[in-house]
């Protein structure tokens, strides 16, 4: 004899095992999806922040070349305003030396 739909007998438990197992399944397989999706979502943030600190320190490299080149410059016009600096000291100095020995500059 066959059992009335919504009874609780053997043949109902035996449908429901499967059914039960199929569902513990499902729900380990969501679980499992919503960590995943967790792990994506922070790896997305966590790559987020590392361009945007990458695009600082870009930012922050142009810069400091344009400072750098700047800098460059500028000391190479230091230098040649040093070496003219020495140039006439020298010459003064020769003048001097000169006219303490009692002789003409040219």
């Amino acid at each position: 004899m066959t059992e009335p739909v919504g009874s609780s007998g053997p043949a109902a438990s035996k449908v429901a095992d499967p059914l039960d197992a199929a569902l513990a399944r499902l729900l380990t397989a969501l679980a499992t999806l919503e960590a995943a999706v967790g792990r994506k979502r922070e790896a997305d943030l966590a790559q987020s922040d590392l361009s945007e600190a990458f695009a600082a320190m870009q930012d922050d490299r142009a810069r400091l070349a344009l400072e750098l080149d700047a800098a460059l410059a500028r000391s190479r016009t230091l230098d040649a305003a040093n070496e003219e600096v020495a140039r006439r000291l020298e010459n003064a100095a020769a003048a001097i030396a000169a006219l303490a020995r009692g002789e003409e500059r040219d």
